[in-house]
């Protein structure tokens, strides 16, 4: 499913080069959960981002579904991103002025499927996060627990291959924290997606299936609480 091969990457200014990975390699098996766990600075957020294909890296390989996506151009990246990668935002990230149901739709308008057929699928994955009700609200009306299951159920309209949240509780109380997380274990056991959470919470972290800790731009811990994950 998602396979880092000697990954490393490096900020660049004016004036210096600074290292912030170091030879990441890690394998991820399709519908396991999995938390990238570490204190601000470590570079999880960074590993996230070229894992998503929103950078590419100094050096080394990242394969999802088949396909290096580090080789691509920027038009045929884009296009694998709409099709195989879905995001969950610590922000949410919804269009103020489009409604529930309007912002979960939105990745299917990008890719021309009919207006029928996404309303559909859009309410289908509002019911799954317990939101159909308020379809026709906007997402100023919510609280922040359900902006971010809208966010979920837009992250989920693609049937994508993974999904990436970074830090998607950090911006929740602790009930609704448990909450999401509880909504994306089940989805996780449902719909067999795959999800690769960005966390600097231990006790977040220890509710995924598989937890691995970087410092200072390494790998430093793999702990597997079920097979999934295994560091090459």
């Amino acid at each position: 499913m998602l396979r880092v091969e000697q990954v490393s990457h490096a900020f660049r200014n004016a004036k210096e080069s600074v290292p912030v990975l170091h030879d990441i390699n890690l394998t991820v098996e399709k519908g396991t959960m999995v938390a990238l766990l570490g204190s601000s600075g470590s570079g999880k957020s960074t590993l996230l981002n070229l894992m998503a294909g929103l950078m590419k890296p100094d050096q080394g390989k990242i394969w999802i579904a088949d396909q290096d996506i580090v080789r691509l151009g920027e038009n045929r990246l884009a296009e694998f991103r709409r099709s195989h990668i879905g995001f969950i935002f610590q922000s949410y990230e919804l269009l103020s002025n489009l409604t529930v149901r309007e912002n979960v739709e939105l990745p299917l308008v990008f890719m021309g499927v009919s207006p029928s057929k996404r309303k559909t699928k859009a309410l289908s994955l509002l019911e799954q996060v317990g939101l159909a009700p308020k379809a026709a609200l906007f997402p100023s009306q919510l609280s922040g627990g359900q902006q971010q299951r809208v966010s979920i159920a837009r992250s989920l309209i693609t049937e994508p291959s993974v999904i990436f949240a970074d830090e998607p509780t950090g911006n929740l109380d602790t009930e609704t924290e448990e909450e999401i997380i509880t909504i994306l274990q089940r989805l996780n056991r449902e719909m067999r997606t795959t999800f690769v959470i960005v966390t600097h919470e231990a006790e977040v972290a220890e509710q995924m299936q598989v937890v691995l800790t970087l410092q200072q731009g390494r790998l430093v811990r793999e702990t597997v609480q079920q097979a999934g994950v295994k560091e090459k």
